[in-house]
């Protein structure tokens, strides 16, 4: 299979950096280039990539507005996300619109032509170690401006859960791999997965950091937990 990617960034001699290296592997196709993200809508109607590759920074409409509308839409391609920092308010705002990851500007090329085939697969691009690193910082960060709207709402969402649903949602919040999860719950990875979807689709998320997003935004923690190793 053929995969069809969209380069989204402002500046053009990114844009022809990425259609260079990632134009080299037989299985994508780069269908098109966009300088901001008022063009991303158009484009992907017209050219229906499978994937996006979105800078965050753009002078007129940046990269999480335009994922945020993008991912409201039926259909919609997966979105990478482009950054300069592992993991900061915009990253995270990203992915709470559905972005199914990101990768750093300075990844190795290789690196960042395996996160577009894992993503076009339906697979994680990020790695529990790294989700980690984003709970941390979204435990650690400052209670952004509507934190109390933001937890009322995350508890509204999780009350849809059921107990056990709810306690694989807190694991996954911890940054556990399935396996460490089915460890932990004496659990099956088999049943773990069956949760894991079942938990997407009452909550119509799109991957796997929504859901640790949401557990953290609702407070399932227990202060005192120990963190989990890495």
């Amino acid at each position: 299979m053929t995969i069809r990617l969209l380069v989204v960034d402002d500046d053009p001699l990114v844009r022809a950096g990425l259609s260079l290296m990632l134009g080299g592997a037989e299985d994508l196709r780069i269908v098109g280039e966009a300088a901001d993200g008022a063009e991303v809508l158009a484009l992907v109607e017209r050219l229906a990539p499978d994937v996006v590759l979105m800078d965050i920074r753009m002078p007129d409409v940046d990269g999480l507005t335009a994922t945020e509308e993008l991912r409201r839409r039926p259909g919609a391609p997966e979105v990478v996300v482009l950054t300069t920092f592992h993991a900061d308010e915009q990253v995270l705002r990203a992915l709470r619109a559905g972005a199914a990851g990101f990768v750093l500007k300075d990844t190795p090329p290789a690196e960042i032509v395996a996160a577009v085939r894992r993503v076009a697969a339906g697979e994680p691009v990020l790695s529990p170690a790294v989700t980690r690193q984003l709970m941390s910082h979204v435990a650690g960060a400052p209670a952004a401006t509507g934190g109390d709207a933001r937890r009322a709402a995350a508890l509204t969402r999780t009350s849809l859960l059921a107990d056990r649903e709810r306690e694989v949602a807190v694991e996954i919040g911890r940054g556990r791999s399935n396996a460490e999860i089915a460890a932990s719950l004496y659990m099956s990875v088999p049943t773990v997965k069956t949760h894991v979807s079942r938990i997407l689709a009452k909550l119509g998320f799109n991957n796997r950091v929504q859901i640790a997003l949401l557990a953290h935004d609702a407070g399932l923690f227990d202060e005192d937990d120990p963190e989990p190793a890495t």
